[in-house]
Formats: structure tokens, sequence, C-alpha cells
């Protein structure tokens, strides 16, 4: 029987007061099991395309966990639904500590603000390991967009609502609702063009078909270096030590604007406690690690190692901090 099936009949049960059957009572795991821990190969769902910040942060991680553990870590990428197909496959897969999920702020904030009937519940259905990092998107736009600061940004959407196209990589996604809320704190009106993951919605910006993006740095920094695009802001609450020029849109003119992405990693709920916490000491000492460290500052991402605990509490947080911004924007749940 499917664990996370189990937990939930359970729960009901308890909810309606009934007795719960003991074939319903969650598998007994060994301290044998414990210590051999991992014995094979761990898939890590990544809920996006390959070649975006999700998937980059994903394989660092993934690759100094398979040097600690002499095991495969297998990277999965499954795309769709600004994260929310991957969540799905992450929170029905089999809580036995081999299945790992990148949760971000897609598939664990906004989500289940933003759909009547989730696949999935970012709380219920998954038991939290760490929060890796967290990053304030880069706000980048075409050379050929008369716009070098927020501030003409700002006049230039204003002067021609919706004459403006905006790329992002999912209705829905960080990318998405990061210019909803600027749209909404500044007063204008961009034309968002959803793309299907992070690497279409970066070549049609670079071919010019749009001109606007909010997006991860960690893909977006290159092509600024390249002079391929133009960086104009950074959505923190503090400039990034790797571009150091580069104001956040709060400096810059739009007072209260503070938003970003994150990474951090889940697995379905009811999980050996044994492998939350191998789980959860590793990638904190990966974060922590200078060469990562360095790594992730070099790509402007702030790294954090947080515990179980304090990351199932910034979950709760981040779904009521982005309840109500989509609320304030009137954007309706589908």
């Amino acid at each position: 029987m499917n664990q996370t099936f189990r937990i939930r009949v359970t729960r009901t049960l308890l909810a309606c007061g009934m007795a719960v059957p003991f074939l319903l009572s969650a598998p007994v795991h060994s301290a044998e099991d414990g210590a051999k821990y991992p014995s094979k190969a761990i898939r890590f769902i990544v809920p996006f395309p390959p070649g975006g910040g999700n998937d980059t942060i994903a394989r660092l991680v993934g690759q100094q966990m398979a040097a600690t553990f002499g095991q495969q870590v297998t990277i999965d990428n499954r795309p769709g639904a600004a994260g929310a197909l991957g969540a799905q496959l992450a929170a029905t897969s089999p809580a036995d500590g081999y299945t790992i999920f990148l949760a971000g702020v897609g598939s664990h904030g906004l989500n289940p603000n933003l759909t009547k009937k989730p696949l999935y519940d970012p709380v219920r259905d998954f038991d939290a390991i760490s929060l890796i990092a967290s990053a304030p998107l880069l706000v980048v736009v075409h050379p050929s967009l008369p716009a070098k600061s927020v501030k003409d940004l700002i006049a230039l959407a204003k002067a021609k609502p919706d004459a403006i196209n905006y790329a992002s990589n999912g209705t829905g996604g960080s990318s998405h609702m990061a210019v909803e809320l600027f749209d909404m704190l500044a007063g204008t009106k961009m034309t968002h063009i959803p793309y299907k993951g992070l690497a279409p919605a970066l070549t049609e910006l670079m071919s010019g078909e749009v001109q606007v993006m909010f997006s991860s740095a960690v893909a977006m920094l290159p092509q600024v270096r390249a002079g391929r695009l133009r960086a104009i802001a950074m959505t923190g609450s503090k400039r990034s030590a790797a571009i150091p020029d580069v104001p956040t849109v709060a400096e810059a003119g739009l007072k209260g604007y503070e938003t970003g992405s994150w990474y951090g990693v889940a697995a379905p709920a009811g999980t050996p406690k044994y492998a939350i916490d191998k789980l959860g000491t590793e990638i904190i000492r990966i974060t922590k690690s200078p060469q990562v460290t360095n790594k992730l500052v070099e790509e402007a991402v702030i790294p954090v190692g947080s515990t179980p605990g304090e990351f199932s509490a910034y979950i709760k947080s981040e779904i009521a901090r982005w309840g109500k911004v989509i609320k304030q924007a009137k954007i309706q749940p589908t």
C-alpha cells in the first residue's frame, strides 16, 4: 500500500473518531535500516527542465551528496504546471528515503494559493528536510529596450500599458508573480508571456521577442556578463556581492518591493526519521562548505542550510505571505 495513501486514510479515520486498523500503521524501521542508509541510489526530483537555476542548484547539491554517501544521486527533471507536476510525483512516491524533491517558492508557496484543487498539499504531503538557499531575482531587459533603471522601466510601462512583454518560466511561478507584485506596487501593466521552462524563455528574451524578465540570477548572470542582456535591479532586500553595482528594486525607486526564489529539499510524508536527519545534516554541511558557499555567492545565491523544523516553518510562512499578495493583486485561483 502506498505510504502517502496510508497516511491520508489514517488521518481521515482519526478525524472521524474511528479506530485505525493495524494494517494502516506506519512501517517499522530498525536501527539497522538507519545504519545502512543510503544503500542504493537516491532519486532527486526537480520540477523544472535542465539548464535553469533550480536544476543547477540540485546538481550542485546532488554531486556533493553522492560523494559523501557513495551512492548515485539521480536528477529526475519533471517540469510542468509551475512545479506542480513534479511535486505531485514526489508526494505520491514511496516514503522510504530514496526519493527527495527540490521544493521552491512555486511548488511550496505559490501553487497552493493559485489552484482551486491542488494536486498535493505542500505541508501535509511532504516532510521538510532543509532550505538550501534563497535567491533574489535579477531584473533584466533586452538591450533594445531603452530602460537603464527601474524608474525608466516604470516610465515606459506607464506610457504604453501592455506594450512591454515580459517572459516567465511558467504561469504562477516566481518570475511571473514577481512582475505581478511589481505591476501592483508601481501602477504599471506589462503583458505576460509564459514559457515552458527557463531555457525557452531565455532564448526568446535574448532574441528580443520579449523585452523583460525577472528571474534567477544563476541563469541570467552569464548573459548579462556577455552583454546580451542588461541588468537593472535585484529583487532582494540588499545588493548582491556577485553584482554590487546593481541596486535593489526598492532602493532604485519602488519602495516596499522585495521578493525572490528559494531552493529546499523535501521528501514524501512519512519518510523515516533517520533518512530525514541524515539528509538534513548532509545538506547543512554542503551549504556551509567553503567550496559550495563560494559557488553560490558567485551566482548571487545566499546559502542557508536550515534544520527540518526551521524549513517546515518557513514553508508555512511563505504560503501565508503569497496568499496575501495574490489576494491583494486580485489574482483568481484556477
